[in-house]
């Protein structure tokens, strides 16, 4: 087995480094083309050594947005939902009220540079979050995102797509809290048809996005470091 295929399968994935992480959480609705723009910013600002590390906790107005693999077939409904080219990883992803977007700009150039294991520290953060509602969620080696069985089949919980430039990565992570799950139809979310998409409320976990941050900010330290205190 590869070095490439045992990073993303090791459960104990940690790409820490010693400088504190700034974490922030947006109220509201915040529109696509401003997050994008200020990713952009924040990014070329950690590069550049003028600004620190950040993971941006937001939530999107319903909406679609295009990766660079992304197939027009898989747009079901192009006037449904304001479509955007997100230029991140992956295909066709959805986003709306109810998901916790968490945007990841870290210096993957002084955290080791391997960005399978990014990948896979990012995986393992969304499980271990889930694992504090009780819920298992797991990885597939054929299929991006994360997944949990119910009901005899298995549904996407959550999706990763990512961008590096620089050295520095940005965009990063949905998870599925309690968004209308009806929103998913218009697309094939991520490319896949044969399974469908489900949330933390749909699994009859009702909790706030303020329980989910708190979740998240928890397991985030274990794998990718400290968090400065604001």
């Amino acid at each position: 087995m590869s070095l490439v295929m045992l990073a993303r399968n090791e459960i104990e994935v940690k790409i820490s480094h010693a400088d504190p992480v700034a974490w922030e959480a947006s109220a509201g609705l915040t529109a696509y083309p401003d997050a994008l723009a200020r990713m952009e910013s924040v990014a070329a600002g950690i590069a550049a050594g003028s600004e620190p590390e950040r993971v941006w906790l937001l939530e999107h107005p319903a909406l679609y947005t295009a990766g660079t693999s992304a197939k027009i077939e898989d747009l079901v409904e192009p006037n449904r939902f304001p479509v955007f080219d997100a230029g991140r990883g992956g295909q066709y992803t959805y986003h709306g009220p109810g998901q916790r977007v968490a945007y990841v700009m870290l210096n993957l150039a002084k955290r080791g540079g391997d960005v399978r294991a990014f990948v896979a520290a990012l995986e393992n953060w969304i499980m271990a979050t889930l694992a504090e509602f009780g819920v298992q969620g797991e990885r597939r080696e054929d299929r991006v995102g994360i997944w949990v069985r119910h009901d005899g089949g298995e549904d996407k919980i959550a999706a990763l797509g990512i961008r590096v430039r620089r050295g520095v990565t940005f965009h990063g992570i949905s998870l599925n809290v309690s968004p209308d799950l009806n929103h998913f139809s218009g697309i094939v979310p991520c490319g896949v048809s044969e399974h469908g998409v489900t949330s933390l409320a749909a699994l009859g976990v009702n909790v706030t996005l303020a329980d989910v941050d708190a979740a998240l900010r928890r397991t985030f330290v274990p794998i990718f470091g400290p968090i400065s205190q604001q």
